[in-house]
């Protein structure tokens, strides 16, 4: 049998070792990503088990789409980034996500695809995380 979807189960350690939660979005969830090589990374998941864009009907396309281009404004005019990559991948993680991802030119992975997780690894510290969650949670009701 499969693994439970880890972004399904409420608490689930894998998703908890990955990420925090921000904030509930229309449809979606936005979650910070804790490794931060690339600052104001963050994670939008779908709110119910899809696997793939193709699974929504066009109303939650829509507003799936909505949610991504507000946590997109939020991270914009927080993070000041030069360019946000917006990622869909699943190929392990078949539950509908999406990676935004700001990118600085001169930074981290410029012109290129960004790494999962880029050694050597840039973490926040627990009261880092928590002013960076807090910080797009105000940026998230000014957009």
């Amino acid at each position: 049998m499969a693994d439970p979807c880890m972004y399904c189960l409420e608490a689930d350690e894998r998703r908890l070792a990955l990420m925090t939660k921000i904030s509930d979005l229309e449809v979606s969830t936005l979650h910070l990503y804790r490794e931060q090589t690339y600052p104001g990374r963050c994670v939008l998941v779908f709110g119910r088990h899809v696997h793939k864009i193709t699974d929504l009907s066009g109303e939650e396309a829509a507003a799936f789409f909505r949610d991504v281009h507000r946590a997109a404004r939020a991270l914009t005019a927080l993070y000041r980034p030069d360019k946000i990559n917006y990622l869909v991948l699943g190929d392990l993680s078949p539950h509908l996500h999406m990676h935004l991802v700001p990118k600085y030119a001169g930074g981290a992975d410029w012109g290129q695809i960004f790494r999962m997780m880029p050694e050597p690894s840039q973490f926040l510290s627990p009261k880092e995380e928590l002013a960076a969650v807090e910080a797009i949670r105000r940026a998230l009701e000014e957009v």
